[in-house]
Protein backbone atom coordinates (compact mmCIF):
# COMPACT_ATOMS: atom_id res chain seq x y z
CA UNK A 1 0.00 0.00 0.00
CA UNK A 2 1.14 3.46 -0.48
CA UNK A 3 0.83 5.94 2.26
CA UNK A 4 1.19 9.41 1.38
CA UNK A 5 -0.65 12.99 2.58
CA UNK A 6 -2.15 13.47 5.68
CA UNK A 7 -3.62 10.59 8.28
CA UNK A 8 -4.54 11.97 11.71
CA UNK A 9 -4.09 9.68 14.78
CA UNK A 10 -7.91 9.92 15.75
CA UNK A 11 -8.94 10.59 19.26
CA UNK A 12 -10.83 8.56 21.22
CA UNK A 13 -13.65 10.18 22.04
CA UNK A 14 -15.34 8.98 25.80
CA UNK A 15 -19.06 8.72 26.60
CA UNK A 16 -20.43 9.94 29.64
CA UNK A 17 -21.07 6.18 30.83
CA UNK A 18 -17.37 5.68 30.82
CA UNK A 19 -17.53 3.61 27.28
CA UNK A 20 -16.53 4.15 24.10
CA UNK A 21 -19.06 7.66 22.32
CA UNK A 22 -19.33 6.04 19.15
CA UNK A 23 -21.57 8.52 17.22
CA UNK A 24 -18.80 11.19 18.53
CA UNK A 25 -16.00 9.23 17.40
CA UNK A 26 -18.32 8.29 13.27
CA UNK A 27 -18.77 11.99 13.38
CA UNK A 28 -15.09 12.78 13.74
CA UNK A 29 -14.41 10.67 11.55
CA UNK A 30 -16.87 11.55 8.58
CA UNK A 31 -15.18 15.66 9.29
CA UNK A 32 -11.67 14.44 9.04
CA UNK A 33 -12.25 12.57 5.73
CA UNK A 34 -14.36 14.99 3.73
CA UNK A 35 -11.54 17.69 5.16
CA UNK A 36 -9.33 15.78 2.53
CA UNK A 37 -6.84 13.97 4.90
CA UNK A 38 -5.61 10.16 3.33
CA UNK A 39 -6.28 8.01 6.08
CA UNK A 40 -7.43 7.67 9.46
CA UNK A 41 -4.94 6.35 12.22
CA UNK A 42 -6.99 4.40 15.28
CA UNK A 43 -5.04 3.29 18.04
CA UNK A 44 -2.01 6.12 18.02
CA UNK A 45 -0.91 8.12 20.76
CA UNK A 46 -3.50 10.97 20.40
CA UNK A 47 -6.61 7.67 20.56
CA UNK A 48 -5.36 7.05 24.47
CA UNK A 49 -4.46 3.97 22.99
CA UNK A 50 -1.99 2.45 26.13
CA UNK A 51 -5.33 3.81 28.35
CA UNK A 52 -7.76 1.38 26.49
CA UNK A 53 -8.97 -2.08 26.53
CA UNK A 54 -8.82 -4.55 23.76
CA UNK A 55 -12.78 -4.21 23.17
CA UNK A 56 -12.48 -0.99 22.65
CA UNK A 57 -10.00 -0.64 20.67
CA UNK A 58 -11.28 -2.84 18.22
CA UNK A 59 -14.86 -1.10 18.75
CA UNK A 60 -12.99 2.18 17.37
CA UNK A 61 -11.80 0.02 14.84
CA UNK A 62 -15.01 -0.73 13.91
CA UNK A 63 -16.63 3.01 13.84
CA UNK A 64 -13.79 4.58 12.24
CA UNK A 65 -13.79 1.69 9.08
CA UNK A 66 -17.57 2.06 8.77
CA UNK A 67 -17.39 6.27 8.41
CA UNK A 68 -14.25 6.02 6.22
CA UNK A 69 -16.23 3.56 4.14
CA UNK A 70 -13.68 2.77 1.57
CA UNK A 71 -12.74 6.29 1.05
CA UNK A 72 -9.40 6.15 2.95
CA UNK A 73 -7.42 3.80 4.53
CA UNK A 74 -7.29 2.76 8.36
CA UNK A 75 -4.58 1.96 10.25
CA UNK A 76 -4.76 0.05 13.33
CA UNK A 77 -2.25 0.66 16.19
CA UNK A 78 -1.02 -2.58 18.11
CA UNK A 79 1.06 -0.86 20.37
CA UNK A 80 2.25 -3.52 23.10
CA UNK A 81 5.31 -4.26 24.77
CA UNK A 82 6.52 -7.09 22.91
CA UNK A 83 6.00 -9.24 19.82
CA UNK A 84 3.67 -11.64 21.12
CA UNK A 85 1.54 -9.56 22.67
CA UNK A 86 1.42 -7.27 18.90
CA UNK A 87 0.55 -10.57 17.14
CA UNK A 88 -2.07 -10.81 19.57
CA UNK A 89 -3.74 -7.24 18.77
CA UNK A 90 -2.85 -7.29 15.25
CA UNK A 91 -5.09 -11.11 15.39
CA UNK A 92 -8.46 -9.52 14.48
CA UNK A 93 -7.83 -6.64 13.02
CA UNK A 94 -8.02 -7.72 9.16
CA UNK A 95 -10.94 -9.07 10.07
CA UNK A 96 -12.36 -5.89 11.25
CA UNK A 97 -10.69 -3.74 7.97
CA UNK A 98 -8.11 -2.51 8.91
CA UNK A 99 -5.35 -2.12 5.72
CA UNK A 100 -2.69 -2.05 7.91
CA UNK A 101 -1.18 -2.23 11.43
CA UNK A 102 1.01 0.40 12.98
CA UNK A 103 3.69 -0.90 15.29
CA UNK A 104 6.08 0.58 18.56
CA UNK A 105 9.65 -0.82 18.95
CA UNK A 106 8.80 -3.74 21.97
CA UNK A 107 9.24 -1.76 25.19
CA UNK A 108 9.83 -2.46 29.23
CA UNK A 109 12.57 -4.65 28.17
CA UNK A 110 15.14 -2.34 26.50
CA UNK A 111 15.89 -4.33 23.37
CA UNK A 112 18.85 -4.88 21.25
CA UNK A 113 18.79 -2.86 17.80
CA UNK A 114 19.37 -6.68 16.76
CA UNK A 115 16.30 -7.51 18.43
CA UNK A 116 13.74 -5.01 17.11
CA UNK A 117 14.95 -6.24 13.83
CA UNK A 118 13.91 -9.46 14.57
CA UNK A 119 10.69 -7.87 15.63
CA UNK A 120 9.63 -6.22 12.66
CA UNK A 121 10.65 -9.64 10.83
CA UNK A 122 7.80 -11.59 12.90
CA UNK A 123 5.33 -9.31 12.14
CA UNK A 124 6.36 -8.93 8.58
CA UNK A 125 4.64 -12.55 8.60
CA UNK A 126 1.22 -11.47 9.64
CA UNK A 127 -1.96 -10.42 7.36
CA UNK A 128 -1.20 -7.18 7.20
CA UNK A 129 0.84 -4.75 5.76
CA UNK A 130 3.15 -2.94 8.74
CA UNK A 131 3.70 0.52 9.80
CA UNK A 132 6.79 0.36 12.11
CA UNK A 133 6.27 3.53 14.79
CA UNK A 134 9.51 5.86 16.48
CA UNK A 135 8.12 7.13 19.47
CA UNK A 136 10.93 6.81 22.26
CA UNK A 137 9.19 9.35 24.19
CA UNK A 138 7.05 6.69 25.08
CA UNK A 139 8.81 3.38 24.17
CA UNK A 140 12.00 4.94 25.64
CA UNK A 141 13.45 3.00 23.31
CA UNK A 142 14.70 4.48 19.95
CA UNK A 143 13.81 2.92 16.32
CA UNK A 144 17.58 3.81 15.16
CA UNK A 145 17.58 5.23 11.69
CA UNK A 146 19.82 1.86 10.76
CA UNK A 147 17.02 -0.73 11.92
CA UNK A 148 14.42 1.59 10.04
CA UNK A 149 16.13 1.63 6.79
CA UNK A 150 16.75 -2.25 7.42
CA UNK A 151 13.15 -2.96 8.03
CA UNK A 152 12.44 -0.88 4.82
CA UNK A 153 15.19 -3.14 2.78
CA UNK A 154 14.17 -6.62 3.82
CA UNK A 155 10.74 -5.59 3.12
CA UNK A 156 9.39 -5.94 7.03
CA UNK A 157 7.32 -2.71 7.15
CA UNK A 158 5.72 -0.17 4.32
CA UNK A 159 6.47 2.77 6.34
CA UNK A 160 7.56 4.81 9.09
CA UNK A 161 6.02 6.62 11.51
CA UNK A 162 8.39 9.35 12.86
CA UNK A 163 7.63 10.98 16.21
CA UNK A 164 11.62 10.63 17.03
CA UNK A 165 12.01 14.65 16.87
CA UNK A 166 15.54 14.08 14.96
CA UNK A 167 14.94 15.79 11.62
CA UNK A 168 18.78 14.53 10.87
CA UNK A 169 17.82 11.06 11.81
CA UNK A 170 14.65 11.39 9.52
CA UNK A 171 16.64 12.58 6.65
CA UNK A 172 19.26 9.87 6.46
CA UNK A 173 16.09 7.36 6.34
CA UNK A 174 14.27 9.00 3.88
CA UNK A 175 17.53 9.26 1.46
CA UNK A 176 18.70 5.59 1.88
CA UNK A 177 15.35 4.36 1.16
CA UNK A 178 14.85 6.20 -1.74
CA UNK A 179 13.06 3.93 -4.52
CA UNK A 180 11.63 1.39 -2.04
CA UNK A 181 8.20 0.92 -1.73
CA UNK A 182 8.31 2.60 2.16
CA UNK A 183 6.54 5.65 2.66
CA UNK A 184 8.63 8.02 5.88
CA UNK A 185 5.71 9.75 7.73
CA UNK A 186 6.22 12.52 10.61
CA UNK A 187 4.53 12.69 13.64
CA UNK A 188 5.58 16.69 14.09
CA UNK A 189 3.03 19.31 14.46
CA UNK A 190 5.31 21.98 14.45
CA UNK A 191 7.86 20.97 11.93
CA UNK A 192 5.42 19.26 9.61
CA UNK A 193 6.64 21.84 6.56
CA UNK A 194 10.33 21.17 7.33
CA UNK A 195 9.80 17.26 7.05
CA UNK A 196 8.14 17.48 3.91
CA UNK A 197 10.78 19.36 2.18
CA UNK A 198 13.69 17.24 3.49
CA UNK A 199 11.41 14.36 1.68
CA UNK A 200 8.69 12.88 4.12
CA UNK A 201 5.95 11.47 2.45
CA UNK A 202 3.03 12.86 4.83
CA UNK A 203 2.15 14.03 8.08
CA UNK A 204 0.61 12.02 11.49
CA UNK A 205 -0.44 15.25 13.20
CA UNK A 206 -2.69 15.08 16.88
CA UNK A 207 -3.51 18.27 15.53
CA UNK A 208 -4.90 17.45 12.46
CA UNK A 209 -7.92 15.85 14.72
CA UNK A 210 -8.35 19.84 15.48
CA UNK A 211 -7.22 21.43 12.15
CA UNK A 212 -7.47 18.40 9.21
CA UNK A 213 -8.09 20.84 6.67
CA UNK A 214 -4.78 23.15 7.55
CA UNK A 215 -1.98 20.07 6.97
CA UNK A 216 -3.58 19.48 4.33
CA UNK A 217 -3.44 22.75 3.17
CA UNK A 218 0.44 22.45 4.44
CA UNK A 219 0.64 19.18 2.54
CA UNK A 220 -0.82 20.68 -0.73
CA UNK A 221 1.49 23.60 -0.67
CA UNK A 222 4.78 21.84 -0.07
CA UNK A 223 4.39 19.09 -2.41
CA UNK A 224 3.67 21.93 -5.22
CA UNK A 225 6.55 23.40 -4.45
CA UNK A 226 4.99 26.62 -2.52
CA UNK A 227 7.02 26.92 0.30
CA UNK A 228 6.30 30.35 1.27
CA UNK A 229 2.34 29.00 1.46
CA UNK A 230 3.89 25.77 3.27
CA UNK A 231 5.62 27.78 6.05
CA UNK A 232 2.86 30.73 6.39
CA UNK A 233 0.21 27.67 7.25
CA UNK A 234 3.00 25.98 9.71
CA UNK A 235 3.70 29.12 11.16
CA UNK A 236 -0.48 28.96 12.15
CA UNK A 237 -1.02 25.78 13.01
CA UNK A 238 2.63 25.80 15.09
CA UNK A 239 0.63 28.78 17.23
CA UNK A 240 -2.54 26.99 17.36
CA UNK A 241 -0.69 24.11 18.84
CA UNK A 242 -0.31 26.35 21.80
CA UNK A 243 -3.63 24.94 23.08
CA UNK A 244 -1.33 21.80 24.42
CA UNK A 245 0.26 24.21 26.83
CA UNK A 246 -2.59 25.91 28.34
CA UNK A 247 -3.05 22.91 31.48
CA UNK A 248 -1.30 23.85 34.51
CA UNK A 249 1.53 20.80 34.83
CA UNK A 250 1.17 21.91 38.48
CA UNK A 251 -2.14 19.38 38.48
CA UNK A 252 -2.20 17.05 35.36
CA UNK A 253 0.88 15.77 33.56
CA UNK A 254 1.41 16.69 29.99
CA UNK A 255 -0.87 13.84 28.00
CA UNK A 256 -3.92 14.84 30.01
CA UNK A 257 -3.48 18.72 29.19
CA UNK A 258 -2.00 17.76 25.69
CA UNK A 259 -5.08 15.31 24.60
CA UNK A 260 -7.64 17.22 26.81
CA UNK A 261 -6.99 20.28 24.96
CA UNK A 262 -7.59 18.26 21.95
CA UNK A 263 -10.73 17.02 22.70
CA UNK A 264 -11.73 20.75 24.15
CA UNK A 265 -11.14 22.18 20.88
CA UNK A 266 -13.17 19.22 19.04
CA UNK A 267 -16.10 19.72 21.35
CA UNK A 268 -15.69 23.36 20.57
CA UNK A 269 -15.46 22.34 16.74
CA UNK A 270 -19.21 20.25 17.37
CA UNK A 271 -17.23 17.45 16.31
CA UNK A 272 -17.56 15.29 19.60
CA UNK A 273 -20.36 15.58 22.67
CA UNK A 274 -17.48 15.45 25.27
CA UNK A 275 -13.65 16.51 26.29
CA UNK A 276 -13.58 14.05 28.58
CA UNK A 277 -10.25 11.76 28.66
CA UNK A 278 -9.88 8.04 29.56
CA UNK A 279 -8.03 7.27 32.85
CA UNK A 280 -6.51 7.89 35.14
CA UNK A 281 -5.73 11.12 32.69
CA UNK A 282 -7.59 14.35 34.43
CA UNK A 283 -9.99 16.74 33.01
CA UNK A 284 -8.70 20.42 31.86
CA UNK A 285 -10.86 22.87 34.24
CA UNK A 286 -12.64 25.61 33.38
CA UNK A 287 -10.03 28.59 33.09
CA UNK A 288 -7.53 26.08 30.54
CA UNK A 289 -11.05 25.20 28.47
CA UNK A 290 -11.17 29.08 27.98
CA UNK A 291 -7.93 29.51 27.27
CA UNK A 292 -8.36 26.76 24.43
CA UNK A 293 -11.21 28.49 22.92
CA UNK A 294 -9.18 31.61 23.01
CA UNK A 295 -6.52 29.95 20.83
CA UNK A 296 -8.75 28.37 18.49
CA UNK A 297 -10.77 31.59 18.37
CA UNK A 298 -7.36 33.40 17.09
CA UNK A 299 -5.83 30.34 15.12
CA UNK A 300 -8.41 28.20 13.56
CA UNK A 301 -8.06 29.92 10.45
CA UNK A 302 -10.68 29.21 7.61
CA UNK A 303 -11.80 25.36 7.29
Amino acid sequence: MTLSGVIPPVCTPRGADGALDRASLSRLCHHLVNEGVSGLFVGGSSGETALLDASTRLAALDVAVEAAAGRVPVLYGVIETGTARVLEAARPAAAHGAAAIVATVPFYVAPHPAEVLAHFEVLAGGELPVVAYDIPSATHVRLEPSVSIAIAREGYAVGLKDSSGDLAGMRTVVEAVRGLPFAVLTGSEVLADVALELGADGIVPGLGNVDPAGYVRLYEAARAGDRAAATAEQARLTRLFGIVDVADRTRVGFTAGALGAFKEALVYRGWIDSPSTWPPLAPLDDVEKKAVHALLEQYLGRS
